[in-house]
């Protein structure tokens, strides 16, 4: 564990420049994270594999809902609220865990997470009733829901501001490529191998997962380790680690840290109202909000596709499956390439506005217009997809050709993931050191709003036909765009409000400590 002295100066050589009206810091020779670029890639790449399972799990079921409710006796609407509650609780726990990875650290949170998934899935594939049923899918969705969370919290801990972009981009490439893949293989395991082997299935892959993570995930947490420079002790030490520096180094870590680490542990309880309290801050609630409401419609969107293939071009199951390719496809290019843009983004706002260039890349300096520089290009993504929403919607009621809607779901793949990757590196930039409880709080508002959207899909295209829906949810996208001209007008000022409070708080606990 960190000296409670190292913590304080980790975290406030990242965080006060971006919150409090301070002087910038001179530069040093400390560098941000001393992980190399190779055992980067390796955590973007556990971190994204962890995160694809938390949207796969909730696709994958969806071909299976008809045999599910064969097999066990039930309607088809009961083993729907297999996956409201799944949504519920998926909107709960990551403001839980999130908090707790932020103190404790990354890996027993992962560990804890994965294994509590890897038990549920064992238990899905062996029980024989629809209370199991509904409980274990609430235990699965609370083993993987947070893992998205979590990946944000180590994307802030290894990457600077100037490369967080490609970063979020990269990291977002495996809870993109779930969604559609997810209806393709839950169809194709349903069909030759009946629907327990969906359950086998993600308890062997999130096994392997598991056990790439007990192996050689990292410690990240800059509470715990700063920049990767000092030694990780206990659960947040590798098994790789261990066999490689021997029993002998371990033990004296620990001996010299134990007190620290004690203390730490106390004052670390994880404080599931901690994400909670930000979406009560001007400056993060407006992006909550406009990341809630693009989650929300893209759900109605991607929960109509297979159901409106089926009825209006009499595709089969497994054929309404493989709709959701367009749309995963077109989201895999946008995660890559949108990263990079932010990337490119940032880099000209700081020389525009007359930032040193390569402080700029280190660190957020203070009055470097963040804002401006994720949110600038926001305005064309949420404009083409309103527009695109709402050409979808109308191509499948004319019943054109179904290579127009599905060329459509690959634009809204596209802009629709170009806006998850701008909104959540704002979001993980305006909260360095509890990143994770940032994201947590994006997720308690985008699974909520999204499990009320989904309720009243179904009775709206019964109303007005999938037109009228989709045009009003290419409204609802394009309400976003004056909230985005609010945030950049007025999120500086709150921010900077935002830091000075914090900094009082922090003085007064010190000297209450003292």
């Amino acid at each position: 564990m960190a000296s409670e002295e190292e913590t304080a100066v980790t975290l406030a050589d990242e965080r006060a420049p971006l919150l409090a009206p301070t002087t910038p810091a001179p530069t040093d020779a400390v560098p941000f994270s001393v992980f190399t670029p190779r055992r980067k890639r390796w955590i973007l790449f556990l971190t994204g594999f962890a995160g694809f399972f938390s949207p796969l799990s909730s696709f994958v079921f969806y071909p299976a809902i008809v045999p599910i409710a064969a097999g066990l006796g039930v309607t088809v609407g009961l083993v729907n609220l297999a996956i409201t509650t799944y949504m519920v609780v998926s909107g709960i726990v990551p403001a839980i865990l999130g908090n707790a990875a932020d103190k404790v650290g990354r890996r027993p949170v992962y560990v804890l997470a994965l294994s509590i998934y890897f038990v549920a899935n064992v238990g899905l594939a062996l029980q024989d009733s629809y209370p199991a049923l509904l409980v274990l899918r609430m235990v699965q969705s609370a083993g993987i829901s947070g893992t998205i969370s979590l990946g944000y919290g180590i994307i802030s801990d290894i990457a600077t501001p100037s490369e967080r972009g490609s970063y979020v981009g990269i990291f977002a490439l495996g809870p993109n490529v779930a969604p559609p893949l997810g209806p393709v293989i839950g169809g194709v395991i349903a069909a030759k191998l009946g629907w327990r082997w969906i359950f086998w299935f993600l308890a062997i892959l999130g096994g392997v997962c598991l056990l790439a993570i007990v192996l050689a995930l990292p410690e990240t947490a800059r509470p715990i380790v700063g920049n990767g420079s000092i030694p990780a002790t206990g659960m947040n030490r590798t098994v790789v680690s261990l066999l490689c520096s021997g029993k002998r180094d371990e033990e004296e870590n620990a001996s010299a840290q134990e007190e620290v680490a004690r203390k730490s542990r106390l004052a670390s309880f994880p404080n599931p109202l901690a994400s909670l309290k930000l979406l009560l801050e001007r400056d993060l609630f407006v992006l909550l909000l406009c990341n809630g409401i693009f989650y929300a419609a893209c759900a109605c969107v991607q929960a109509s596709l297979s159901s409106l293939f089926i009825r209006v071009y009499g595709y089969q199951e497994l054929q309404a499956g493989l709709v959701y390719i367009p749309h995963g496809l077109g989201a895999l290019a946008s995660a890559y390439v949108w990263g990079k843009f932010l990337d490119s983004e940032y880099a000209r706002v700081a020389r525009a506005h007359g930032h040193d260039p390569n402080e700029a890349k280190r660190k957020l300096e203070d009055g470097f217009p963040i804002e401006v520089a994720r949110l600038r290009s926001a305005f064309y993504v949420i404009g083409l997809t309103a527009v695109s929403t709402t050409a979808y919607g109308w191509a499948v009621q004319k019943q054109l050709h179904v290579a127009v809607p599905l060329a459509i779901q690959a634009v809204i793949g596209f802009t629709a993931a170009a806006a998850f990757v701008t909104f959540g590196t704002l979001i993980t930039d305006l909260n360095p050191g509890r990143s994770s409880t940032a994201a947590a709080s994006s997720n308690v508002v985008r699974a909520s709003l999204a499990a009320a959207a989904t309720a009243v899909l179904e009775p709206i295209l019964d109303a007005v036909g999938a037109g009228w829906c989709f045009t009003i949810f290419g409204g609802i996208f394009a309400t976003c765009a004056p909230l985005m001209v609010y945030q950049i007008k007025i999120g500086p000022k709150w921010r900077k409000s935002r830091g000075c409070r914090e900094a009082e708080s922090s003085n007064a606990s010190s000297e209450r400590r003292e």
